[in-house]
C-alpha cells in the first residue's frame, strides 16, 4: 500500500483511531478526489499527530499565583482610638460589588526582568540586595502600569488593597493587634505602641521568606516594600461608598503597607502613603489584580 500523509486534529484522530494503545487497526479516509481508502496501522508510532494545546495564562507563565477575592463590605480606615492613626485614615463603611483576583505575593524581580527582556526596558536597580524572589523595587507607577498592561492586569484600587490585606479583620494588623519581624520585614527597632522590639534587616527579603499569609493566603501586605495602587490619592469621604477608585485625574499616587525601611505603624492595615507617580525607590514596589 502507497505511503499516505494525513493532517487530522487532535479530535478527529482520536475520533478515528479509537483505543490509540490497541495493537492494529484501520483508520477510513476520504481522499482529495472524492474515494476513500482504509489505512492500516500497526503501531501508533505509524501516525504522528500534532494537539491543540490552550496558550498558557501569560501572568501564570511568570510564576504569578493568584488568591479569589470575593465581593463584600468593609469598615475602610481607622477608628480614631487606633494608635499612630492619622487623620486621613477616616473610617468609613465601603462595599465591592465585584470580586477579583490578587497576586498571592508582591511582584519579585524575577517576574519584571522578563517583563523587560520583552520589551526592552532597562532593568530597575537591586541596590546588591540580589534579585530572583525579592520584590522589585526602583519601579515608578507609570513602570508598574506598563508592566500591567504588558501582562494584561492591573493594578488593584485601594479599596480593594485593604479589603485584601484585612481579609476580614478589623485590628490594626491582619496578624491581630500587633506584628512582629518574624511576620514582616519592617524597621523592628521601632514596634508598634510599646510591644517589645525586633530585628532591623535594612533591605527586602524575598517574598516568601517569613510565613505571613494572612487569613486569606494573601502574603506580604504588611512591610517588604510599599505597594503602588491604582488610585490617585485624596482624603477620604466621610459616608458609605461603593466600589470607590479615587479621583479622576492626578499626579500622587497611593502605596500602601509600609517597607522594611519604615516603623511598625507603617505597616498597618489602614496606614496611606502616596508620592508622584513618576517616584522610585528601594523600598517600593507593586502587585497585580485581575478581574474575574
Amino acid at each position: 500500500m502507497r505511503q499516505k500523509t494525513l493532517l487530522l486534529t487532535a479530535a478527529a484522530f482520536l475520533a478515528a483511531a479509537g483505543n490509540l494503545f490497541a495493537q492494529n487497526w484501520n483508520m477510513v479516509i476520504s481522499l482529495s478526489n472524492g474515494t476513500k481508502d482504509t489505512m492500516a496501522v500497526k503501531d501508533v508510532t505509524d501516525v504522528t499527530f500534532f494537539e491543540a494545546t490552550k496558550p498558557q495564562d501569560p501572568a501564570e507563565a511568570i510564576g504569578i499565583k493568584w488568591i479569589k477575592v470575593e465581593p463584600g463590605t468593609f469598615e475602610m480606615g481607622s477608628p480614631a482610638s487606633e494608635d499612630g492613626a492619622d487623620p486621613d485614615e477616616t473610617q468609613h463603611t465601603v462595599t465591592l460589588t465585584k470580586g477579583y483576583y490578587i497576586s498571592k505575593y508582591p511582584i519579585t524581580f524575577e517576574q519584571y526582568d522578563k517583563f523587560c527582556e520583552a520589551t526592552g526596558r532597562e532593568k530597575p536597580k537591586d541596590f546588591n540586595w540580589g534579585r530572583g524572589k525579592r520584590p522589585v523595587v526602583d519601579v515608578t507607577w507609570n513602570d508598574a502600569q506598563a508592566f500591567c498592561e504588558w501582562l494584561g492586569c492591573r493594578l488593584l484600587t485601594e479599596a480593594e488593597w485593604e479589603y485584601a490585606c484585612r481579609a476580614g479583620t478589623t485590628t490594626p494588623f491582619s496578624t491581630g493587634d500587633n506584628v512582629t519581624t518574624d511576620q514582616a520585614n519592617y524597621d523592628g527597632t521601632e514596634p508598634y505602641k510599646d510591644y517589645p522590639e525586633g530585628i532591623y534587616r535594612g533591605r527586602t527579603t524575598e517574598v516568601d521568606e517569613l510565613d505571613n499569609e494572612n487569613p486569606w493566603g494573601i502574603c506580604d501586605m504588611h512591610g517588604n516594600v510599599y505597594e503602588w495602587c491604582a488610585d490617585v490619592y485624596d482624603n477620604y469621604p466621610s459616608t458609605a461608598v461603593t466600589d470607590p477608585t479615587g479621583p479622576a485625574t492626578g499626579n500622587d499616587r497611593v502605596m500602601r503597607g509600609g517597607s522594611w525601611g519604615h516603623n511598625a505603624c507603617f505597616a498597618r492595615s489602614a496606614n496611606r502613603f502616596s508620592d508622584f507617580q513618576t517616584m522610585s525607590a528601594d523600598n517600593v514596589g507593586f502587585r497585580v489584580a485581575r478581574d474575574l
